[in-house]
């Protein structure tokens, strides 16, 4: 019998090594042969899953960005707290931030793709429909917080959420440059949301 091979399991794999080997050498370093050397599969099957280096790539970056989504959500099941707006945006725009533990190589693939994207439309595609369901997420959590009493009424949810996306990709900039840690990184965001929360939360915690 043939040997089942998933397909799909192994396009994650080839596109894992991909954002390995920008984060090392950035995406002028990206070779078939390296490749798929770092995802232990023959260069066929990388040429197979992927006709075309600039598929490969874009696929990457959509990669990228699904695995920050599915983190965000499996902290925010885990938190215990999903009806909270604290807990929702603090755990989205850290995920935003790219700025966790061990997440140094995520920021710096995120930032390569996003040099690349001024002068490759494919690449800016991506990032602005990105940004632009980021931007919709963060001014519907927003908009839920005041529904729920824990954040500040006379905010304008749209106006905030551009303004923190472009804070939160500095702290990208600066994570994978190493001008902040972590957990300076998670305290800048909580230092901005506390000018977000009603006055009642604010008292709680003084």
């Amino acid at each position: 019998m043939p040997k089942h091979v998933d397909h799909d399991a192994r396009r994650h794999r080839i596109a894992d090594a991909v954002c390995d080997l920008i984060a090392d050498r950035g995406i002028e370093g990206v070779t078939l042969r390296d490749v798929a050397a770092r995802a232990e599969v023959s260069m066929g099957a990388v040429q197979r899953a992927f006709p075309t280096g600039d598929l490969m790539l874009g696929f990457a970056l959509d990669h990228v960005i699904a695995k920050t989504q599915e983190r965000g959500a499996r902290r925010i099941d885990a938190s215990g707290s999903k009806g909270s707006a604290k807990t929702l945006l603090t755990i989205t725009l850290q995920e935003m931030a790219l700025a966790g533990a061990g997440r140094r190589a995520d920021a710096a693939v995120w930032l390569t793709f996003a040099a690349a994207a001024a002068v490759r439309e494919d690449f800016a595609a991506v990032l602005r429909a990105h940004h632009e369901k980021g931007h919709e997420l963060l001014a519907w959590l927003i908009g839920y917080g005041q529904d729920t009493g824990e954040v500040r009424p006379d905010l304008d949810a749209a106006d905030e959420a551009r303004a923190v996306q472009t804070f939160v990709d500095g702290i990208t900039q600066h994570f994978a440059l190493g001008f902040v840690t972590t957990e300076s990184a998670h305290r800048l965001i909580d230092d901005h949301l506390r000018g977000w929360w009603a006055s009642r939360d604010a008292e709680t915690r003084s």
